[in-house]
C-alpha cells in the first residue's frame, strides 16, 4: 500500500512537471514576431538617418550616393554597408515589452532611426539601439512597435555614421605605372622628370640564343630634365604616396580658389592631367596641412605625416654623387 502511494505521488509529480513544461514552452510562443518589409537595395533611392537633433540624407543619382544638401560624394563601402544591413534586416527574437527604451539605447536622445525610401515611398522605418553584449545582434524597434527586438548582426557600427565619416576622402586617384611625367615646385626650385623608354641591353653570351626569340621589351626608366641621374627608388615612393591619396577632413568653410601661394606644388601627366598643392599651416601647432588637387572640388587637409612623405626637394629626386654616396 505505501507503494503504491509513492507511485502514485511519483506520477502526480510528473503531471505537474509536464503542465509546467508545456506552460513554459507555450509562454514563449504567445508572441510572433514582426514581420520586417523586404527592402531590394539596389531600387532604393533615399536613406535618412538621425540621431538626436542630426539628421543625414542621402540621395541616390545615377548610380551613385550622394550627401544632402550640399550633394557630397559617398565613401562607397560606407553605403554598400547600410543597404547590404537593410536588405539582411532579420529579427530573431523578442526582447521586452516593458518599454524601458532607455536600458536598449532606444531613448529619443540615443536611438538612431534608419528610414529608407524607393522614390517618394517609405520602404522601411527601424530604430536602431545598443549592440548586444554578444555583439551578434543589435536591439531594434520597428515603427509602430512598442516592443524591443533583437536583430541579427551589427547594426550600430552600420549606422552610428556623420557627414564626415561619410564622405569619399579619396583627392587623387590614379596607377603609378600610367604617370609620364611630372614637375615639382617647392621652395623656388622646379624640376620635371620624364618616364622614358630604353632598350634592354643583351649580353654577348646571351647573343646567339636571343637572335631566334622575339626581340625584349624596352625598359621604362625616369630622367631629370637637366639631364641628372634620378633616384628611382625616391622616385617611385613619392607616385604611391600620391596615388589613392586621402586627406584627414575637408575644409568645408573655405573654397579652392582662397588657397594661393603653395609650399609645394606637383603636376602629374598620364591618361589625365592630376595637380597637388599644398600650402602653410595656419597656426604652428596645428596637426595638419591645407591642400587642394585636380581630384576634389573641395579644399582638405593632409596629416603632417602624409605632407612630410610627399614635399620632397627635387634634388631628393635626384641621384647623389658618388662621392657622397661612398
Amino acid at each position: 500500500m505505501k507503494i503504491k502511494k509513492e507511485y502514485i505521488i511519483l506520477v502526480l509529480i510528473i503531471i505537474a512537471l509536464s503542465v509546467y513544461l508545456y506552460m513554459r514552452s507555450a509562454d514563449r510562443t504567445l508572441y510572433e514576431l514582426p514581420q520586417l518589409p523586404q527592402v531590394n537595395e539596389k531600387e532604393l533611392t533615399k536613406l535618412e538617418i538621425t540621431k538626436g537633433k542630426t539628421a543625414i540624407v542621402l540621395n541616390k543619382k545615377d548610380d551613385q550616393w550622394f550627401i544632402a544638401p550640399a550633394e557630397y560624394p559617398t565613401a562607397a563601402n560606407k553605403v554598400e554597408d547600410m543597404l547590404k544591413a537593410l536588405k539582411n534586416l532579420d529579427l530573431t527574437a523578442l526582447v521586452s515589452e516593458s518599454q524601458n527604451y532607455n536600458r536598449y539605447e532606444l531613448d529619443e536622445g540615443q536611438k538612431i532611426n534608419v528610414k529608407a525610401f524607393q522614390g517618394d515611398s517609405l520602404k522601411l522605418d527601424i530604430d536602431v539601439g545598443k549592440t548586444a553584449s554578444s555583439f551578434r545582434h543589435t536591439f531594434v524597434r520597428p515603427s509602430g512597435d512598442e516592443r524591443v527586438f533583437h536583430a541579427r548582426g551589427n547594426l550600430k557600427n552600420v549606422f552610428d555614421v556623420t557627414v564626415d565619416s561619410l564622405r569619399n576622402k579619396t583627392v587623387l586617384s590614379f596607377k603609378p605605372d600610367d604617370i609620364q611625367q611630372f614637375n615639382i615646385d617647392k621652395a623656388q626650385q622646379s624640376l620635371a622628370f620624364t618616364r622614358t623608354q630604353v632598350p634592354v641591353e643583351v649580353k654577348s653570351a646571351d647573343a646567339e640564343k636571343s637572335t631566334a626569340a622575339a626581340p625584349a621589351a624596352p625598359q621604362q626608366v625616369w630622367r631629370a630634365a637637366t639631364g641628372q641621374p634620378v633616384n628611382e627608388p625616391a622616385i617611385n615612393q613619392l607616385l604611391n604616396a600620391l596615388a589613392g591619396l586621402r586627406c584627414e577632413k575637408f575644409i568645408d568653410d573655405r573654397k579652392k580658389e582662397d588657397f594661393n601661394s603653395p609650399l609645394f606644388t606637383i603636376a602629374l601627366k598620364g591618361a589625365q592631367d592630376y595637380q597637388l598643392s599644398i600650402f602653410p599651416k595656419a597656426a604652428e601647432n596645428d596637426p595638419n596641412f591645407p591642400a587642394v588637387s585636380s581630384g576634389s572640388d573641395y579644399p582638405f587637409e593632409l596629416s603632417t605625416s602624409q605632407a612630410d612623405r610627399i614635399m620632397k626637394d627635387p634634388a631628393a629626386l635626384l641621384q647623389a654623387p658618388a662621392t657622397e654616396q661612398k
